[in-house]
């Protein structure tokens, strides 16, 4: 067994003349005789002093960066900058070498576009030390929220036969070859040769599925791997995320939107609450990162500032045809400094436009509901149509700063009638669906869920700025490394 102390807990200490062992991983050794050693567990190093003239010539060569090591000593006062406790090694032991040379994390500023590179090591780094112990906090949080109100956790399949969003940009799962694939009569392949005997995909989305579980079940979230295929190679956007989609039975728009709300708030008060030291590092990153923009660009407020903003303000609640209004008369649009110009009712809200109602215009987290039907899912409930006639459905997305769409959800069309005639008019096999449908045929009821980005709540609340640098291994187009 291997009895060890966390640094973490040596660091809090003041039990002075204890003896402990501790391990970690070398960040620098200076003048034969100052180790500073992580092993994870704190965003600070522990300082270990060697004996110099009382440990072997081969150990001491073997004391370089990168290298895991093992020492047993005595709790001491340090009478270092910046620490209260560091170790006096009575024995060194070298668990793992690392050849310093050619090891690629040196003990200077390296980009974060390197660190993407060798994703397998920059966990080692300060700066994703703290994005990972932040998104473990946040992910902890997220269950803890649906535990304390009552929600099943519902684990949906990844392997579906359906597409959720109607997007088509899925990936196939089939065990095929691709040398000599099955074809049918008519050249088409051949699906009932395949291993599900049928065509099937990784899962865009757990929503339909998590529908049947809450018009049984009442309230479900799930938490999970979702898949797009979709060629975006943008600080946005990946191929394979996290997404958590609750689903509530006997609920409307405005109640989609309360929670919804609350989710964020609650889990951005725990980051702050259980992460100050990894928040504090990655505020004063970000303020040091901001000064190489040119000023029109820096934020207003620091991290903590943004993230206490969103605690402590409702967010802005209008409708799709309000936004427009505003987007229509700002100056960005008059000016024409919009890559796409909003010039009527009806137009895609692109990621400038969200980021202007919320940077710009309202200066905090807004929710848009009420948007054309045309422009959204088939599965979200109509509403009458307005005095123009226009058609529109309770949809709703909530707009972060620096983020754009944080969240996006509904009220599900509850009524099956009106259920088939979308589907219809998208082109939607009902057939293939028949299950989806059932709920509405055999004791339907009100219901409503929404989709959150879970990377892009870890960006928010990190401050980073490309989605690859807060999932530890991302996929993209072109890239499926480690």
């Amino acid at each position: 067994m291997i009895i060890r102390e966390k640094i973490s807990n040596i660091l809090k200490s003041t039990e002075y003349n204890k003896e402990v062992t501790v391990m970690g991983w070398v960040k620098t050794f200076r003048n034969n005789q100052f180790i500073a050693l992580n092993d994870g567990s704190s965003m600070s190093n522990l300082q270990v002093v060697v004996d110099f003239a009382n440990t072997p010539e081969n150990i001491l060569k073997k004391i370089t960066t990168g290298a895991a090591i093992s020492a047993t000593g005595t709790m001491v006062e340090s009478l270092g900058k910046g620490q209260t406790v560091e170790v006096k090694a009575s024995k060194i032991e070298i668990l793992g070498e690392s050849d310093a040379e050619k090891f690629p994390l040196q003990p200077k500023k390296h980009s974060l576009e390197f660190l993407r590179e060798i994703a397998h090591l920059r966990f080692r780094t300060n700066t994703f030390n703290a994005i990972f112990k932040v998104r473990n906090a946040l992910s902890f949080a997220v269950h803890q929220f649906f535990n304390e109100r009552g929600f099943v956790y519902l684990h949906t399949p990844i392997i579906t036969a359906s597409d959720a969003e109607g997007a088509g940009e899925m990936f196939r799962v089939t065990t095929l070859p691709f040398e000599n694939t099955p074809r049918t009569d008519d050249g088409n392949v051949d699906f009932k040769e395949d291993f599900f005997g049928r065509s099937a995909n990784l899962t865009v989305s757990g929503q339909l599925e998590g529908e049947l579980g809450a018009m049984a079940l009442g309230e479900i979230y799930t938490f999970g791997p979702t898949f797009r295929a979709e060629n975006s190679n943008t600080t946005r956007h990946l191929a394979e995320f996290w997404m958590i989609e609750p689903e509530v039975a006997f609920a409307d728009l405005e109640d989609n939107m309360n929670l919804a709300e609350d989710l964020l708030k609650y889990t951005i008060k725990y980051a702050i609450e259980n992460c100050a030291d990894e928040l504090d590092f990655l505020t004063t990153r970000l303020v040091e990162e901001e000064k190489n923009k040119p000023q029109a660009e820096r934020s207003d407020l620091t991290l903590m500032e943004k993230l206490n903003f969103c605690l402590e303000n409702s967010f802005e609640r209008l409708t799709y045809t309000e936004a427009i209004e505003i987007l229509k008369r700002s100056k960005p649009n008059q000016k024409k400094q919009f890559k796409y110009l909003i010039d009527e009712w009806g137009a895609d809200l692109q990621s400038e436009h969200e980021r202007y109602l919320v940077e710009k215009h309202f200066k905090k987290p807004v929710i848009l509901t009420d948007y054309p039907a045309d422009i959204k899912s088939f599965y979200m409930r109509m509403n009458e149509p307005d005095e123009q006639g226009r058609k529109t459905v309770r949809a709703m997305d909530i707009l972060f700063p620096g983020i754009g769409e944080m969240v996006g959800g509904s009220q599900r069309e509850e009524r099956l009638d009106k259920l088939q005639s979308r589907m219809d008019e998208m082109h939607i096999p009902q057939d293939e669906l028949y299950w989806y449908l059932d709920t509405r045929k055999f004791g339907t009821a009100p219901h409503a869920g929404f989709g959150l980005g879970f990377e892009r709540l870890v960006l928010f609340v990190t401050g980073m700025t490309n989605i690859r640098d807060v999932i530890p291994f991302p996929r993209f187009p072109k890239n499926a490394e480690f």
